[in-house]
């Protein structure tokens, strides 16, 4: 119930920004446009929101026959969690991570890069793949998908914005237009931190209920330690290799850990718990 909320709020945020730019750019009418434009996109987000985020990272789904460790694993642990089985799928790129998504364990989706698949060993990649499904059950995978959707939304707004300012498309000579050019680059600032603030709406928290769910799924709690240990650091010293698909911003919080490294503004907002932390408490288990 409690992830219902904050998705209703989500998309109640998805909805007010819209119909300000709207009215920004277009006054009444262009409020009125942008208004019915956040209700397609609240529908297109509440039921597409998991289908967006594997496109956004070419993930390839796969069958027991073309990755029979990798569906193996999740097949045998879906059972011991009595969870439906989820659709499996491979993201190329040697960046090693994970991430489940999907809008209830009826339609949920596992999701591996090909460098966790190199990474890890497979009673590792277990404990990664039971912390992944204990998202599921715990029904964390809507909210994850639908922030990753409105934050990578605002974020193009913002650029647009930016752009527009640039290019002189916005305000104008009189004092209306130099409002509106105040409210264009408030917009484009405060975007980006907005984007931002609702990928925080998904407490870290979930983050140790998870790893701690997974491990009593999995009956192996120092398997999912020793891969986080990889995992962390693997992480910092990945170097993009030519054909990777890149982790965005937006989608950052979805991962088992922080993909992204160093050079964004939106790693001074963390989206995961420190890792030695969630190391120390498996270890304790």
């Amino acid at each position: 119930m409690g992830n219902m909320i904050k998705t209703t709020l989500l998309l109640a945020t998805l909805t007010g920004l819209l119909v300000i730019v709207g009215q920004l750019m277009g006054g009444t009418s262009g409020m009125i446009i942008a208004f019915i434009f956040a209700i397609i996109m609240n529908f297109g987000t509440y039921w597409y929101s998991d289908k967006i985020v594997l496109k956004m990272y070419h993930a390839k789904e796969v069958t027991a026959a073309e990755a029979p460790q990798l569906y193996g694993i999740v097949q045998k642990l879906a059972m011991k969690a009595n969870l439906p089985m989820p659709k499996v799928y491979i993201v190329h790129t040697s960046m090693p991570n994970a991430f489940a998504t999907g809008r209830d364990p009826k339609h949920a989706a596992v999701a591996a890069t090909t460098g966790i698949l190199d990474l890890l060993t497979a009673e590792e990649l277990e404990g990664v793949l039971a912390h992944e499904l204990a998202h599921v059950r715990n029904r964390d995978t809507l909210i994850s998908a639908v922030a990753a959707t409105i934050a990578g939304v605002i974020t193009m707004i913002a650029h647009w914005v930016q752009w527009a300012a640039i290019f002189g498309g916005i305000g104008g000579r009189d004092g209306e237009g130099a409002n509106n050019l105040i409210g264009f680059l408030a917009l484009a600032i405060v975007a980006p931190l907005a984007a931002t603030i609702i990928q925080l709406a998904i407490s870290r928290s979930r983050e140790f209920a998870a790893d701690a769910e997974g491990a009593r799924i999995c009956q192996k709690p120092w398997a999912l330690a020793s891969a986080l240990e990889k995992l962390e650091y693997g992480s910092s010293h990945y170097r993009e290799r030519r054909g990777d698909v890149q982790a965005s911003e937006a989608t950052a919080h979805m991962f088992i850990v922080n993909p992204l490294r160093g050079n964004s503004i939106m790693n001074l907002f963390r989206t995961h718990p420190v890792t030695e932390e969630r190391i120390k408490r498996l270890r304790a288990m």
